[in-house]
């Protein structure tokens, strides 16, 4: 009779859930990517999902939206199991999803790119007409008939949203949605969430930013290789318990520059400016800026406002007509290429870590080999014009590298696509880092990687500033850009500002400069309290 009352009692608070998942299993091969994970959402509540790169948060979702089929475990809507088949199928039971790396076309319009995931039957005057009611009654604001490519990166991710909405959702889940946003954008974005949470609609809250989710969670989940490890309140926590919940230990905690004597102008930027280089490029204009021995120079700015292109220019991915509009330790650069400058004692991280910072296929050992510059490789090659390469030199060094950084991998030399992001990421800063680099350039060092490796690459940037090096850390995140900065500069639509000393820039003011109002005359604003 008992066991027929829990029974009762487990069915009724199942069927008042909107989303119950009881061991949701996926393998891939032997690899366990979710292992037995049970999660359950309640109608309008915000649920963040927290973890490591690697922890399984993709994997989970993708299965909810149908992306993925789970190996083992039940997905139970409303108190019924049911197979999510696809994407479309998981829209039609009512889940959405707004996924980190938007999926737009540039060249079509907004209405017409939400079209892509509507019958084709509905005509696109009326899916306008209904975006842009839909869009002013969540505080979303967008004009259908513009085209994607004239728009900000906040704005794209708007119509992200509102093609979720319009499919009028129970769940929502959001991947990483602020990390392309500017404070003031984040606000009004939070907003939004508050008014589906009143109407009943649930969240599902991806983000690697902790305060985040204390402020705007209800509940928050944490995966630990594939399996859940913990639930709580996140209001009652703070970040470094959240994060000891993701990572299983302490987070060594950074130590911030200090305000010290700054040594010799090693990287100077003098009137750049390079016209785009495709029709959704960004041209650089009139870009000035110096970076000292000693010195972090962080570049804020929302994405899409030229970052890349000021990447490319400084590392000399293309190089620009006048060679003095760049100068390395005091000699031109601006028309010599990459190798001519890593020579020079330069070392550069990009953001793309796949394909261009490593290649995917090639081992550990031999994406390092490739990033050398010719009197680099003389340590790895001994003979003449027959080279031979010392295999072990290099592996050796590529196993120091992973030591000092806490490379994490299935074996002694294993390919870079085996990696975890944040795994291979600590590996491409350690491999630029080993060479110590007068000049460090790095555009979104931490894209992506959990609060452990992050706080590990940061404090390796610090502490080749502190060794006499110039760092210039080019980042779209203002916790990263606070924590490791001695001097924040901020870009917008190709334009950089002055620097500011980071410890008397305000968070409102730094919003400000990443939404184009540049004010050179101003003082910078209140002293930041991070």
């Amino acid at each position: 009779m008992c066991e027929g009352i829990r029974v009762t009692e487990t069915h009724t608070r199942e069927a008042s859930q909107l989303l119950h998942i009881r061991g949701l299993t996926k393998y891939f091969g032997s690899f366990a990517a979710c292992n037995a994970v049970d999660l359950t959402i309640a109608p309008g509540e915000i649920h963040a999902l927290l973890g490591e790169n690697g922890a399984g948060k993709s994997t989970l979702v993708k299965m909810l939206f149908g992306v993925l089929q789970p190996t083992a475990g039940e997905i139970l809507w409303q108190g019924s199991p049911r197979s999510i088949a696809s994407p479309s199928a998981a829209r039609e039971l009512g889940i959405g999803m707004v996924f980190q790396h938007f999926s737009l076309f540039e060249a079509l319009t907004v209405a017409e790119n939400i079209a892509l995931s509507l019958s084709p039957t509905v005509p696109l005057a009326r899916i306008a007409e209904e975006a842009a009611a839909l869009s002013n009654a969540y505080g979303l604001p967008l004009d259908p008939n513009s085209h994607v490519a004239d728009l900000s990166v906040g704005e794209r991710q708007r119509i992200e949203i509102v093609r979720a909405l319009l499919q009028n959702p129970k769940l929502i889940i959001l991947d990483e949605p602020t990390s392309v946003l500017t404070p003031q954008e984040a606000d009004k974005l939070f907003e939004t969430l508050f008014k589906l949470k009143a109407e009943g609609r649930s969240v599902l809250y991806i983000s690697h930013r902790l305060e985040e989710v204390q402020r705007i969670c209800d509940r928050a989940t944490v995966l630990r290789h594939g399996k859940v490890t913990g639930s709580c309140d996140p209001r009652q926590e703070t970040p470094a318990s959240l994060a000891r919940m993701m990572v299983g230990s302490e987070v060594a905690a950074i130590h911030r520059p200090e305000a010290e004597a700054l040594g010799e102008v090693l990287l100077d930027v003098s009137s750049l400016s390079v016209p785009a280089r495709t029709p959704f490029a960004v041209s650089l204009k009139d870009v000035s800026l110096q970076v000292r021995a000693g010195e972090v120079l962080a570049v804020a700015g929302v994405a899409g406002n030229g970052q890349g292109e000021l990447f490319d220019a400084l590392s000399g991915e293309y190089t620009v007509p006048l060679a003095d509009s760049i100068r390395l330790r005091g000699r031109p650069v601006g028309r010599t290429g990459i190798n001519g400058r890593r020579l020079m004692g330069a070392g550069f991280v990009p953001e793309e870590r796949h394909g261009h910072a490593a290649v995917s296929d090639m081992s550990l050992s031999d994406n390092l080999l490739l990033s050398r510059s010719q009197s680099d490789r003389a340590v790895f090659l001994s003979g003449g014009f027959a080279a031979i390469i010392r295999h072990d030199t290099i592996r050796k060094a590529t196993k120091r590298i992973c030591e000092i950084m806490d490379v994490r991998n299935s074996g002694e030399d294993p390919a870079a696509a085996s990696l975890s992001g944040g795994n291979l990421q600590k590996f491409i800063i350690g491999r630029e880092l080993d060479r110590k680099p007068a000049v460090l350039i790095v555009n979104q060092p931490t894209w992506g990687v959990d609060a452990g490796a992050a706080s590990r690459i940061r404090q390796s940037l610090i502490d080749l500033a502190r060794s006499g090096s110039a760092v210039v850390v080019i980042s779209q995140d203002l916790d990263e850009i606070f924590e490791v900065a001695t001097n924040i500069a901020v870009i917008s639509e190709g334009k950089l500002s002055r620097p500011y000393p980071a410890g008397e820039l305000s968070l409102e003011k730094i919003g400000l400069l990443m939404g184009g109002i540049h004010d050179s005359t101003q003082h910078p604003g209140a002293s930041h309290a991070h």
